[in-house]
């Protein structure tokens, strides 16, 4: 019988739905709370999509609410519906594909894709051939709802669509060619340059074919379809550069038209081309030919829109203007590891919420640098005579663009245009000053870019006369009156600090001045710039440390656990520690004891959170930097650090435990290093406990592993240890440990020794789950070799608990081979067995 919604349970549905467009945080927090409860019931998802589907006097947005919580609820709950259930789903949603509502519409081809992706296509095979199918229909909303959910199936399971059926056909074969014939032109092109992109082997015979349709739409009248044509372009030069090679000229004079077009966002598609083209090794000389047409072009592009000025164009003095929180990004710590050399964004200049998008500006800019990286001193000829053109014109705007433009060269063209900074850098140290916020905010990032050469020229430890002002011009920007202007002061002076490094040192007591300064003007968003400013080795003088420490423990003791400031306030002070190494130690008790507690708060909260769904789980970055910060007390203290750490009995030892056990990779990572360091400044504090620890260390050593950072950590962090603990402690835990690992690389070559050792292993090695795949692969090379242990291998493997399903099924694939191995009765050789082990192994193992 076909399901109906109680009236009742609908109404009270809808209320709730309604209510999630509320301001009000307690209907909100009471809101959430109830439809977390109705997960639990059977048909919630059946309610959601009715909502969705079949609610016409809902509000759009109401209806789209319904549609994101039926699709998160089928996300987490996928496994556990009622066949029934998803039956009536998949039936019922596709009969809306066509629904009038925009909003609606794609909602529901997300949660169309969702049940795709996670259930794969083959347990829905009707899915394709009728989408397929509703994309020859006349009626424009069932079209293009037809290509919505096509074009997200195709980006969740591209590699799906690359397997064949039963039959032998691949989906992708019947698909891509009638996408191309497509009357939806956006659609048609933006989905089949996915498969562009990924390579796809379908794709191969039809590039072609390709290639001749999307020059057909090359002058579409319809902007978003020249932006997915030159998407297309970049993805042809990226994957298949040899369909555009020999049509280059063509190519090349049609994007540098349409790198110009009067649409800002056709021509930030089209300005892609040039970046991408500079990243090709194989490719980018046949660029050089049309520099004298590029460059330009591109320093064009770096002028504001009028769009740009309407939102960024600020003169006023706003310095004592609270930030909003929406002028504060939400900080993530990220360990460094992750960033690549040579990596930087044009966000010095620009980097307010607004203007954090990528755009025709940044990109022009981008490809300007790599330009200059790839072909050096030769793009000088180009650049030159627009750029003397551009900074001595009295339109800011088109000055301010030569400023970026010349910091963008800075980089690649640094030996070509040393010979015009004596004149350059006086010039942007005095467009500090300039009366366009916009411009000095741009000479200050500009300045940082020469900062080296403005520093040592080229003397490497011969300070120059252009460094004093330059730093004294910095440190005045700091304390401009506009906020712009700060961040980008600010930013510059890091710059320089860490180029000077050393000689910094007689300046740091007016750097000092002008940073306290500073922090009693900053509102919130340039106060967490300044706070990684605030740092340098030179800093451990007792006259220094008066001045700038008392105003971050005051910060320290004030600022909220949840507020942004947190997070730039634990990395300052991480820096600071290790600076000021023991002349930390007045400071450390309150800073050590406030990271204890955040680490052991949050983790209780998400344990917490993990039981009752009504409890938002806390943020584990939190966790990180104050692992961090205890980290670099504890460097900075040395020995010392075995006062702190025996706090409270040593709650520090039991927190880094768990955290060494967390789900999230960067807090494995973290509390690994912070080990590490507790091996080598208390390890009289982790020995009792260095059984339990390494049993949690072990696994984590293995470059198998997708999480290399925390590999690295845990095997440092295990190199301390045994440099602490010595040969005699460590010897069971490395044997053990690396016979497993060994095995797992050469089972062949140690195989023929398995008899000696497999009974020591097997009483030792507590740990097993990083060796015991290796350890079965020698049995499986040698199965007599484990016959004088074969009792012993059994009860460690049953007190064995398998994190892997993959590693139980091959635990048993050995079992029961060790079975037939055993004799011809089974039975009989279970008396070498006592009771419990029989009755365990025939629990366990159904024998």
């Amino acid at each position: 019988m076909e399901w109906r919604p109680d009236p009742v349970s609908l109404n009270e549905l809808m209320q709730l739905l309604t209510n999630t467009q509320s301001n009000d945080n307690q209907v909100q927090q009471e809101n959430n709370r109830r439809l977390n409860e109705l997960r639990k019931v059977d048909d919630y998802i059946n309610y959601l999509l009715y909502v969705l589907i079949n609610m016409q006097e809902a509000t759009g947005p109401v209806r789209a609410v319904a549609g994101l919580l039926l699709k998160n609820n089928v996300r987490q709950d996928f496994d556990k519906i009622p066949t029934d259930v998803l039956s009536y789903v998949k039936i019922r949603s596709l009969e809306a594909v066509g629904d009038n509502d925009t909003l609606v519409r794609h909602t529901l081809g997300t949660v169309i894709a969702t049940i795709v992706a996670l259930g794969h296509i083959s347990s829905w095979p009707e899915i394709l051939p009728r989408l397929m199918a509703l994309l020859d229909s006349d009626q424009y909303t069932v079209v293009e709802g037809a290509w919505d959910i096509l074009r997200k199936i195709c980006e969740e399971c591209t590699r799906e669509l690359e397997e064949p059926f039963e039959d032998g056909t691949r989906p992708l074969n019947i698909m891509l060619p009638k996408f191309m014939t497509q009357v939806l032109r956006e659609y048609a092109i933006s989905t089949t340059t996915l498969f562009v992109s990924q390579r796809s082997e379908s794709m191969q015979p039809l590039i072609d074919t390709f290639v001749v349709e999307l020059f057909k739409r090359a002058n579409d009248e319809n902007a978003e379809v020249l932006k997915a044509v030159c998407k297309a372009v970049v993805a042809l030069l990226e994957s298949r550069p040899d369909k555009l090679a020999p049509e280059l000229e063509n190519v090349v004079n049609y994007m540098l038209h349409t790198t110009q077009h009067s649409d800002p966002d056709i021509a930030m598609e089209a300005c892609e081309f040039w970046l991408t083209f500079c990243e090709l090794d194989g490719m980018v000389q046949n660029l050089e030919p049309y520099l004298d047409r590029v460059i330009p072009t591109l320093m064009r592009g770096m002028q504001y829109s009028e769009e740009d000025l309407l939102m960024l164009d600020n003169d006023d003095d706003d310095a004592v203007v609270p930030d909003s929180e929406q002028d504060i990004k939400p900080r993530h710590h990220r360990d460094n590891s992750d960033a690549e050399d040579g990596d930087y964004e044009y966000d010095s200049d620009d980097d307010d919420d607004v203007y954090a998008e990528w755009n025709l500006r940044k990109c022009s800019a981008a490809s300007l640098d790599v330009m200059s990286t790839v072909f050096g001193d030769r793009i000088l000829r180009f650049v030159l005579p627009v750029l003397n053109d551009e900074l001595r014109s009295d339109d800011w705007r088109v000055q301010e663009a030569g400023i970026l433009a010349l910091g963008a060269i800075a980089e690649g063209c640094m030996s070509g245009m040393e010979e015009h900074l004596a004149h350059l850098m006086p010039m942007l140290v005095g467009w500090f000053r300039h009366e366009k916020a916009l411009v000095r905010s741009i000479a200050c990032w500009t300045a940082s870019r020469y900062g080296r050469w403005a520093i040592f020229g080229d003397q490497p430890n011969t300070i120059t006369s252009y460094f004093e002002p330059l730093l004294s011009g910095l440190l005045d920007a700091m304390v401009d009156k506009n906020k712009r202007v700060q961040e980008a002061a600010c930013s510059a002076f890091a710059t320089v600090e860490e180029e000077a490094g050393p000689y910094m040192a007689p300046y740091i007591h007016p750097v000092l001045e002008k940073l306290m300064l500073a922090f009693t003007q900053y509102q919130r968003k340039n106060l967490i710039i300044l706070y990684d400013a605030a740092v340098g080795s030179e800093l451990n003088q007792q006259n220094y440390i008066d001045m700038l420490m008392p105003h971050l423990l005051t910060r320290w003791e004030s600022v909220q656990t949840e507020d942004q400031h947190m997070f730039p306030l634990f990395e300052c002070l991480s820096a600071i520690a290790l600076a000021l190494g023991p002349g930390f130690k007045q400071f450390a008790p309150s800073v050590y004891e406030r990271c204890v507690r955040i680490v052991a708060d949050t983790l209780q909260l998400s344990q917490l959170a993990s039981q009752d769904q009504s409890i938002e789980a806390p943020d584990k970055d939190l966790v990180i930097v104050a692992l961090d910060l205890i980290s670099a007390i504890i460097q900075a203290l040395g020995s010392d650090a075995q006062i702190l750490v025996a706090i409270n009995d040593g709650v520090v030892l039991q927190l880094v435990g768990l955290c060494m056990m967390d789900p999230v990779t960067d807090v494995r990572q973290s509390a690994f290093a912070l080990l590490g360091d507790l091996a080598m400044h208390s390890f009289p504090l982790l020995l009792p406990q260095l059984s339990s620890i390494m049993q949690q260390l072990i696994p984590q050593i293995d470059r198998n592993f997708s999480h290399i950072n925390v590999c690295n950590n845990a095997a440092w962090s295990a190199g301390e240890i045994a440099l602490k603990a010595g040969s005699e402690i460590m010897a069971t835990y490395n044997a053990a440990i690396t016979l497993g690992r060994l095995g797992a690389v050469c089972p062949q070559q140690l195989a023929p020794s398995l008899g000696e050792f497999a009974e020591r292993w097997c009483l030792d090695n507590e740990e097993k789950a990083s060796a015991f795949h290796g350890f079965m692969s020698m049995i499986g090379a040698n199965p007599a070799g484990i016959s004088a242990a074969f009792p012993q291998f059994c009860q460690a493997a049953l007190n064995w608990q398998t994190p892997e399903p993959a590693l139980e099924d091959m635990f048993l694939q050995t079992f029961s081979g060790l079975r037939q191995m055993a004799g011809e009765s089974w039975e009989a050789n279970m008396g070498m067995f006592d009771p419990r082990m029989r009755e365990l192994i025939r629990q366990r193992f159904h024998v």
